[in-house]
C-alpha cells in the first residue's frame, strides 16, 4: 500500500500530532508499505527510511503552521497514493484533502486537536463557531473522519460532519512500565525530587494556554507533596510567577527513557487541560502504574474510570482538583490500587494493534466500503 501522510505537525515539534504519526510510520515500514510525508517545515529529510516533503510554515506561540502551497500537490501527486492520511487537518491538511477528492484518491483524515476550543484558548472567542465552520467543511472532503474518544465523535455529530469511527491512540507499555521506579535512575530521580519521602504530583504535557497549566499552582501548596512539571511552552513564564515561593520543580521537556523515568518516578499524575480529544499523557501515566486525576471532560472521561483508576474532577475546579489530588496524597493504598487498575485498562491499547485497525481503515476507503 501507498500511503501519503500530511500531517500540521511533525519532528522536530514533539506533540500528540507528531507522536501518532510517527507510530503509523513505525507501522507502515514494518509492515513494508510505502509512505511519504508532507509536513511544516523545518523537518528531518526522512523517518524511518521514507521520504519527508517540508512546505513553507509560519510561527505562532510555538506552533509551526504549514502553508498551503505547490509542494504539496506536487510531493503527492507524484507519489500516486493508493490513500490519503490527513493528520489533525486544518491548514494545509485541507488543502491535501481538497486534493484527494478532486484526485479521487481515497482519503482518511484523524480528527486530533479540538482547534475551535484552543481559539479560546489564545484568547480568539470571536472565531471559535467560524473554526467549527471550518472543520465541518474540511472533514467532509475526507472519505472518512477517525476520532480518538466518544467525546470528539459526538462533537464532530454535532456540527455535522458525516462519515466518522472512532481510532484510538496506542501506548508502549514497556517503555512506560512501573518497574522503573525502581531502576538505578528512577532511585536517584525519586531521591532528587523527594529527598525527604515527599509524595510526588506530577504533570507531563505542553505549557500552553489550552492545557491550563497556572491551575496546576495550587497543588503545589498541598503538605507532604511536591510538584514535578515536565514540559516546556509559552506558558512557562506564567507558571514559574505562580509557583515562586514553592518547591516545585520544572524539570524542561524530557523524551525517550528519561521521560518514562519521570512518569514512573511520581505517585500521582495530574491533568488540567479540557479541551483534550484523547489524552495520551494521561495513557502514559495510566501505563507507568499512576492514578490519574482529570478533568470531567473530553478524551479523559473515555480513559479514567473515576474512583477505579483515579478521578475525574469538574473543569477549572480549584477546590475540586486539589481535594482529588489530596486525598491520594493521603493515601498510599489508594493510589496503589487506582494505578495497578491503571495499568491493568491500557495493557490492550498496543500502538501495533491500532495500527492494524487504522490499516483495515484505509483498505475500506480504498474499497469505498460504505460507513456506517
Amino acid at each position: 500500500m501507498r500511503v501519503a501522510v500530511v500531517t500540521e505537525s511533525f519532528l522536530p515539534s514533539l506533540n500528540g500530532v507528531t507522536t501518532s504519526v510517527l507510530r503509523v510510520l513505525d507501522h507502515l515500514a514494518q509492515q513494508q508499505h510505502e509512505a511519504i510525508v508532507v509536513c511544516p517545515g523545518p523537518a528531518p529529510r526522512e523517518y524511518a527510511g521514507f521520504p519527508v516533503h517540508p512546505v513553507p510554515a509560519l510561527d505562532y506561540r510555538g506552533f509551526r503552521a504549514g502553508m498551503p502551497s505547490r509542494r504539496l500537490t506536487r510531493a503527492v501527486l507524484q507519489f500516486d497514493p493508493d490513500v490519503l492520511h490527513a493528520a489533525a487537518p486544518f491548514g494545509i491538511g485541507a488543502q491535501a484533502l481538497a486534493l484527494a477528492r478532486r484526485q479521487r484518491i481515497p482519503s482518511v483524515a484523524i480528527f486530533q486537536t479540538d482547534v475551535a476550543r484552543y481559539t479560546r484558548s489564545y484568547g480568539l472567542s470571536l472565531t471559535h463557531h467560524a473554526a467549527w465552520r471550518w472543520i465541518r467543511r474540511v472533514h467532509a472532503a475526507a472519505d472518512l473522519t477517525l476520532a480518538p474518544s466518544t467525546s470528539s465523535l459526538e462533537d464532530l455529530a454535532a456540527v455535522g460532519v458525516e462519515r466518522t469511527a472512532w481510532w484510538g491512540r496506542g501506548v508502549d507499555s514497556a517503555l512506560y512500565h512501573p518497574n522503573r521506579r525502581s531502576s538505578e535512575a528512577g532511585r536517584a530521580l525519586r531521591a532528587r525530587l523527594a529527598p525527604h519521602g515527599e509524595v510526588l504530583i506530577g504533570y507531563v504535557g505542553r505549557l500552553a494556554p489550552e492545557k491550563n497549566v497556572t491551575e496546576l499552582a495550587p497543588l503545589a501548596r498541598i503538605p507532604g507533596a511536591r510538584l514535578v512539571v515536565v514540559g516546556d511552552g509559552p506558558d512557562r513564564p506564567v507558571l514559574e510567577r505562580d509557583l515562586a515561593g514553592t518547591d516545585a520543580v520544572l524539570l524542561g521537556r524530557l523524551e525517550g527513557e528519561e521521560l518514562a523515568t519521570a512518569y514512573a518516578a511520581l505517585d500521582v499524575f495530574a491533568h488540567t487541560g479540557t479541551s483534550e480529544t484523547f489524552g495520551q499523557t494521561l495513557q502514559e501515566a495510566m501505563a507507568s502504574g499512576l492514578p490519574v486525576v482529570a478533568p470531567a471532560a473530553g478524551g479523559p472521561l473515555d480513559l479514567v474510570a473515576a474512583g477505579e483508576s483515579g478521578f475525574l474532577v469538574p473543569p477549572h475546579d480549584s477546590e475540586a482538583l486539589v481535594g482529588a489530588v489530596g486525598a491520594l496524597v493521603a493515601d498510599p493504598g489508594m493510589r496503589a490500587r487506582m494505578g495497578e487498575a491503571g495499568r491493568r485498562a491500557i495493557l490492550p491499547r498496543s500502538w501495533d494493534a491500532l495500527c492494524r485497525q487504522l490499516l483495515g481503515h484505509y483498505e475500506q476507503v480504498g474499497a469505498r466500503v460504505p460507513v456506517v
